[in-house]
């Protein structure tokens, strides 16, 4: 069988919290994980954006354009079942992102990954994961 579900693939979330948001796989396992505790099914870990940046215009004063630009995103793992692959790929480097339980760990990797996230969506690259999916 062909892996296509890999790092740097983006996706889109079918069900849960975030459904209908786009998302990057960070790391994947296909097989599952056969310990006590551990998730026998195939998943990834992924980062999407919970929030997307609004639409600005030329006329909006900066302040309004720095408000309006924010990106809020989420590292979640997620069943292979519950994510639609899409065509698009994308290069942004998440090697650093794992599953944390530490609380202040968490609140660091969250930074780290909106910081990432908005810099990309400031250079104008990949503007289609950063539009809302319209359905």
């Amino acid at each position: 069988m062909v892996r296509f579900l890999k790092p740097g693939k983006v996706v889109i979330v079918t069900s849960g919290r975030y459904a209908g948001r786009k998302a990057v796989i960070v790391k994947n396992t296909d097989q599952g994980e056969k310990a006590k505790g551990k998730r026998p099914y195939p998943h990834a870990l992924v980062v999407g954006i919970a929030r997307y940046p609004r639409r600005v215009k030329i006329a909006m004063p900066r302040k309004k354009i720095a408000k309006r630009s924010v990106v809020k995103p989420f590292v979640k793992t997620f069943n292979y079942t519950h994510l639609f692959p899409t065509r698009y790929n994308l290069d942004i480097d998440f090697k650093t992102v794992n599953v944390l339980t530490d609380p202040a760990a968490k609140q660091k990797q969250h930074k780290t990954v909106k910081r990432a996230l908005t810099k990309r969506y400031k250079t104008g690259k990949n503007r289609w994961f950063f539009t809302k999916l319209r359905f």
